[in-house]
């Protein structure tokens, strides 16, 4: 088995999940407090042992027959794997908030001006279709604003490696669109919208991209709005 990581940095279920993750899994470990997306999956790489590693979100809570059993063949050691998420709000299914398995030592070198963390990783990336979790990011106004507003800059200033075009803009739409009878899903809507704006107006500015990692920039946009 590779090496499990979870990814916390203020997330209002973090502990919650984590005990979760520790009840099947005892043998994960935990990065926590590391400011900068970039900067916490470097350290978890560095933590790591086994060639390959898993990585889970703070808010990812997951699924009873997933088991962190995926075998990488030896030709696929430097892909980016990344399963399927089940979005409570919207209820789209792709890889939006899934597991990650990542290769240790291109991650620990990862480019930390990119916007998209994953896809910088490396060239060869793979989508699984298996769902894995459920991502649970609607926990409180702030959470639920700040994560639809940053996946919607992605989808909309297409910095996600491989994107399809209508695919993406259906996803766009569900985002902005879909949702409001559910818990904060008023705020999942308002930063989607918010965050497709953002992301066709900055659509060719990498600096201004990089900004959606900048979790202080985040909020003052947040309260902004």
């Amino acid at each position: 088995m590779y090496d499990i990581i979870f990814i916390s940095y203020n997330e209002p279920n973090a502990e919650e999940n984590y005990a979760k993750l520790l009840e099947r899994f005892p043998s994960a470990k935990r990065i926590d407090g590391i400011k900068g997306i970039h900067q916490a999956h470097i350290k978890a790489a560095k933590k790591c042992f086994t060639k390959m590693f898993w990585v889970v979100d703070a808010d990812a809570i997951i699924t009873d027959d997933f088991n962190f059993d995926y075998v990488v063949p030896d030709y696929d050691l430097t892909a980016v794997h990344v399963w399927c998420s089940i979005n409570p709000i919207n209820d789209l299914i792709y890889g939006y908030g899934g597991v990650k398995l990542l290769p240790r030592r291109l991650t620990a070198k990862i480019n930390t001006d990119s916007a998209d963390m994953t896809t910088s990783i490396s060239d060869n990336f793979k989508s699984i279709k298996a769902v894995s979790n459920i991502t649970a990011f609607n926990t409180d106004p702030f959470n639920t604003w700040k994560s639809a507003f940053r996946e919607c800059v992605k989808l909309s200033s297409k910095t996600i490696q491989g994107q399809v075009d209508d695919e993406t803009e259906q996803r766009l739409q569900a985002w902005c669109s879909i949702g409001s009878d559910r818990e904060f899903g008023e705020y999942a809507i308002s930063g989607a919208c918010a965050g497709r704006e953002f992301g066709y107006a900055n659509r060719d500015n990498e600096s201004a991209l990089a900004l959606i990692n900048d979790f202080d920039w985040l909020e003052q946009q947040f309260k902004e709005a």
